[in-house]
């Protein structure tokens, strides 16, 4: 597993942050330079030193170099599908009570950026099963796991299937603690998942939209089998503080999704009657139809980008395989130097978190 202290070494993600406080995040390679239009940083100049050194490129401009936290890494890996944000991640940790040793079960895996922060809750005791329709999205998920951590999780398994198909396959009923779901339709997924928890279990539900979040919660309902539905949104707002100038950021990482949570009833038990005050809550077929994935709309990315999204990712991967060895053959990168973002250069705005694959950094 990849070491999350010590010297730099061939193989590494190093973060280099510059002046105006743009991230640049490059993949220690011998031989190689990261390249702006106020200088040149040679790779080999970072190998060996301790982790939040400070160096100069050839034009004097100094950069901090830093590993990449886990939600610095997540903002600027390669994407097949939208990535949680590490704001929801860690609230989605938190809401659906994922511990060490957990069987947990993850659909859709997206990009891999929930699965790392899953496979850190569950440890190395834990378990983690991930289904993901698409098998592009799968791979792009596998590289970014294994990039970031240097080696195959054991206790890991990717799924290519419906849920509603492979679930009941994978895992024995009443086997799992957690599940979470992120797709355009969980609920056509809540009869098999609920037949999957354990009781006390826990079904937690990312959503973009209020339509999502309502048609989840009244599909929760209406199997009886689970506690009332609770949903929330997580909104983050940094703040100034400099001197006596101290006030909120001009800008905020605000909606992103809404989370849901249900947890699984005891075979046979009734959940008592909630008293409520009256409201609109009733719905015909007509409002279900909005609801439908169709109605929704689903943007998905091209063929084409997902191709070297997966190039990308799988490069990622097997440079953090080959950490440590010098010198690391570029051949042995599954994509072609021709092919990959140019000095192994991934840019990340610090203002919006914006990923880019510019091979120029903005002093």
């Amino acid at each position: 597993m990849t070491a999350f202290s010590g010297p730099f070494q061939t193989g590494d993600r190093v973060q280099l942050t510059g002046p105006k406080g743009r991230l640049n995040t490059i993949t220690l390679t011998p031989g190689k330079q990261f390249h702006s239009h106020r200088g040149v940083l040679d790779h080999d100049a970072l190998v060996g030193l301790p982790d939040g050194s400070v160096v100069a490129n050839s034009g004097g401009v100094e950069y901090l170099a830093l590993r990449p936290r886990l939600a610095d890494f997540v903002m600027s890996m390669p994407r097949g599908a939208a990535i949680i944000y590490p704001k929801d991640a860690a609230q989605i940790l938190a809401q659906a009570d994922v511990f060490p040793g957990a069987t947990v079960v993850e659909a859709g895996v997206g990009s891999g950026a929930l699965s790392l922060w899953l496979l850190r809750a569950i440890g190395s005791t834990g378990r983690l099963v991930s289904f993901e329709r698409r098998e592009e999205f799968a791979e792009v998920a596998a590289g970014n796991v294994v990039g970031f951590l240097g080696a195959e999780p054991e206790n890991w398994r990717i799924v290519t299937g419906d849920l509603t198909e492979e679930l009941p396959a994978a895992l024995e009923p009443g086997t799992v603690d957690r599940v979470a779901l992120d797709m355009l339709a969980p609920w056509e997924c809540i009869g098999v998942v609920a037949d999957a928890l354990k009781p006390g279990g826990i079904v937690l539900c990312y959503i973009a939209t209020v339509t999502q979040l309502s048609r989840v919660a009244e599909a929760i309902r209406d199997t009886g089998l689970f506690t009332e539905p609770e949903s929330s949104e997580t909104l983050v707002r940094g703040w100034h503080v400099e001197g006596l100038a101290v006030r909120p950021d001009h800008r905020m990482v605000a909606h992103t999704g809404f989370l849901l949570t249900a947890r699984r009833l005891a075979p046979g038990a009734v959940l008592p009657a909630l008293k409520r005050r009256a409201s609109k809550s009733e719905y015909e077929d007509e409002d279900v139809e909005l609801w439908t994935p169709g109605a929704l709309g689903e943007r998905t990315a091209s063929a084409k980008s997902l191709r070297r999204r997966v190039r990308e990712a799988k490069a990622g991967a097997s440079a953090s395989l080959a950490r440590g060895r010098t010198p690391l053959d570029p051949r042995e990168l599954d994509a072609p130097p021709s092919e990959a973002p140019e000095d192994g250069l991934v840019t990340r705005d610090a203002a919006d978190g914006d990923a880019t694959g510019s091979g120029e950094a903005d002093q």
